[in-house]
């Protein structure tokens, strides 16, 4: 394909990402209040517990086989990296900016998790069904890319409520979490601060790791997205089952048609829900110019020539297969912006929620132009 051709086909999807999304910002306006933030809540709950663990089961029963798993062996530790690497690039850039230190667990978060859901589950099918994509019948990339995108978005969750949350939680520990009007509870309590400062260096670092133990929350580790994800590999892995359920002839076949019913709401909803969030953003102020041009250059220059350098890399040295979509969708997960959970963590640690959606904003403002501009060169590169 021609390089104007590949522009195009690339900036279709996120012509309708802006267009979706335009429409969730018009619906939570003041004047209008239709998506407004107890409408948002909602349907947010919705989403997280019906719709895109449906769009994740489906995606992924219908693709994980043994053969296929070990083919997409490199995925997984290709997420940890983008994890690794982002938060690596956003010390520096508080080394940096020095910012205020309530805003240091922000953004590294930023920097460290990507939007590995959303973002793919909306570009890869519109890449696929547009005419002229270089990946092949639209049906067959559609149903393989939304396998990587869903397997993915699985290890995606668990980084985030793992790494990304206690990473966050340990860096705003001297901020203190407001509950009500009268009373503070700091992120790390006083009795562990007194212990590390009366014991030496191992009793500090055991210390550190039991407390980050004891405050990790399996309930968020567990979302209904991950545990999907395990229920689909079983599924995909075991031949009775896979029999039993998937495919045009399987006993059962009216429950995977179901769930793949119910997974197809979810990019429609998601969108939507990024627009109206992305008001409160807006509305923001008081945010360092320095740490959100930070972030940005961290997201959209950084990331994705580091990403370019280690799967190029591993193609050569034979650790991944020459199948385009797949590398392809390895490229993208060093492209795309800030994950939207991070508004809903800085929630629970009650600090910086404001700040956060500032930086989400412009994060996303800009996504069109990334987007649009390495997809294309990614989709020239393997090619």
């Amino acid at each position: 394909m021609k390089l104007l051709d590949l522009f195009i086909t690339s900036s279709i999807p996120v012509g309708k990402i802006l267009v979706i999304t335009g429409i969730g910002f018009y619906l939570a306006l003041d004047r209008v209040n239709i998506l407004n933030q107890d409408a948002r809540k909602q349907l947010n709950n919705i989403v997280f517990y019906v719709f895109s663990p449906s769009l994740v089961a489906s995606s992924l029963a219908e693709t994980i086989t043994y053969e296929s798993l070990v083919k997409m062996w490199f995925m997984p530790l290709n997420v940890v990296l983008t994890f690794i690497i982002g938060s690596f690039l956003g010390w520096l850039v508080i080394k940096v900016t020095k910012p205020p230190s309530h805003l240091r667990g922000i953004i590294v978060g930023c920097c460290a998790a990507g939007n590995l859901g959303n973002m793919p589950l909306i570009i890869i099918p519109a890449i696929c069904n547009e005419k002229g994509s270089p990946f092949g019948d639209p049906e067959t990339c559609e149903k393989y890319g939304l396998g990587y995108v869903a397997l993915s978005m699985a290890i995606g969750s668990i980084c985030i409520w793992t790494y990304v949350y206690n990473l966050m939680r340990v860096l705003a520990r001297e901020t203190p979490i407001i509950i009500g009007t009268s009373s503070t509870v700091p992120l790390i309590p006083t009795k562990v601060v007194q212990v590390e400062e009366q014991f030496g260096t191992w009793s500090k670092i055991k210390q550190r790791v039991c407390s980050a133990t004891e405050n990790i929350n399996l309930g968020t580790i567990f979302a209904p997205s991950t545990i999907a994800a395990l229920i689909a590999l079983g599924i995909g892995l075991i031949p009775t089952l896979r029999k039993l359920l998937i495919g045009n002839t399987a006993p059962l076949r009216v429950i995977e048609d179901s769930v793949s019913l119910l997974g197809e709401g979810t990019i429609p909803l998601l969108t939507l829900i990024i627009g109206g969030n992305l008001l409160k953003g807006l509305r923001g102020s008081g945010m360092h110019k320095s740490v959100i041009l930070g972030v940005v250059v961290v997201r959209y220059v950084l990331l994705p020539i580091i990403g370019v350098l280690i799967v190029q890399g591993a193609h050569y040295l034979g650790l991944i297969t020459s199948e385009p979509l797949y590398q392809f969708v390895l490229l993208l997960q060093y492209v795309v912006p800030p994950a939207m959970n991070l508004g809903t963590i800085t929630q629970l640690f009650g600090s910086g929620e404001c700040e956060c959606s500032v930086i989400l904003f412009w994060s996303y403002a800009l996504a069109s132009v990334s987007l649009t501009l390495w997809p294309t060169f990614f989709m020239w590169l393997v090619s």
